[in-house]
């Protein structure tokens, strides 16, 4: 069975690929959420979007063993869609001739004061609510104090999400292999604090956390949560699955890539580089959402949209329900 996730945000991408899942004749279901699927084995999901559509269909599937086709909706890739929408009869043919394997990456099992909540993919970040307050906490691994800080928050990422929002704060990018977790302060006012990288079977203790606004935990970018004192982070007991085809573009490419970015993402501006973070974390956003999103003035979004896409890092397209508007998204 092909379990088939496909953003609300556009119709006509729903009925292109279910119309392009049954020319192979397959058995699917097209469905809003992964939540209550019946999983048996060789079912495969398949979720079209962006790699934040990916992490959503993670959180929905919690511990169930589904093993995720990311599809993603523009003709770039990410870290976690594997192949594009143009390419997507080919794809079909592979999972139909079974020419495919499944990489399983290491999640985060997260405890916010006792209560369980989604397990992260890429990472937990804890931060407070308002910015540029400073937090205060301690943490602890495996019943161990290792430095009690003032900073603007702390991430706790896996392998996979080294690359991600980790990356950005000064973290290392880490083998999606390797097994260890990456401990990131943000910002701290010791200057000689550095990333922390502890095996993946330690257990880590956020606690003591104290702050002038109230403190979020933030699952993989998409899921906001208070917390009042602790957080308690440890490796799921169920991976998060990735359905590889034959011939993709492998790991280690795609983090060269993003060291590439990383370099050239020295050379613009803030407002661009906001702009980037919206939409990896948005996806394919409208010149109108954008401005409503990052708040920014529509002139400063006009110019730092023009350098994006003269850089190369950003692509356009019209909207297919008004084609009068373009739609953004990076490249």
């Amino acid at each position: 069975m092909l379990y088939v996730r496909i953003p609300s945000r556009s119709e006509k991408l729903a009925s292109d690929v279910c119309a392009t899942i049954e020319s192979f004749d397959m058995e699917y279901r097209a469905l809003k959420s992964l939540a209550d699927i019946e999983y048996s084995e060789n079912d495969i999901a398949l979720v079209v979007g962006t790699d934040s559509d990916v992490l959503m269909a993670f959180h929905e599937l919690g511990s169930k063993h589904v093993p995720i086709l990311g599809v993603c909706e523009t003709e770039t890739k990410g870290f976690l869609t594997e192949v594009s929408i143009n390419d997507l009869p080919k794809a079909l043919e592979s999972v139909q001739k079974k020419r495919y394997f499944v990489e399983e990456s290491t999640r985060l099992s997260v405890s916010v004061d006792g209560k369980s909540v989604p397990p992260a993919v890429n990472e937990a970040a804890i931060f407070p609510s308002r910015s540029a307050t400073i937090m205060e906490y301690t943490l602890t691994v495996d019943e161990e104090i290792v430095w009690r800080d003032y900073s603007d928050g702390v991430i706790i990422s896996t392998p996979l999400g080294s690359s991600a929002y980790a990356l950005s704060a000064g973290g290392p990018m880490v083998a999606h292999k390797a097994r260890v977790f990456v401990i990131v302060p943000v910002n701290s006012l010791d200057v000689t604090r550095r990333p922390l990288v502890v095996p993946d079977d330690s257990k880590i203790l956020i606690n003591g956390i104290h702050s002038r606004a109230r403190c979020e935990v933030v699952i993989d970018g998409t899921v906001r949560l208070k917390v009042e004192s602790k957080v308690e982070v440890k490796r799921h007991e169920v991976p998060a699955r990735l359905v590889r085809l034959p011939g993709s573009s492998y790991v280690l490419e795609k983090m060269a890539k993003k060291v590439q970015l990383a370099e050239e993402l020295l050379k613009i501006p803030p407002s661009a580089k906001l702009i980037l973070k919206t939409l990896e974390y948005e996806g394919p956003l409208t010149h109108r959402e954008l401005v409503r999103k990052t708040m920014l003035p529509d002139r400063t979004m006009r110019q730092a949209l023009a350098l994006l896409i003269g850089k190369g890092m950003v692509k356009r397209k019209p909207l297919l329900r008004d084609a009068r508007q373009k739609l953004y998204y990076i490249a």
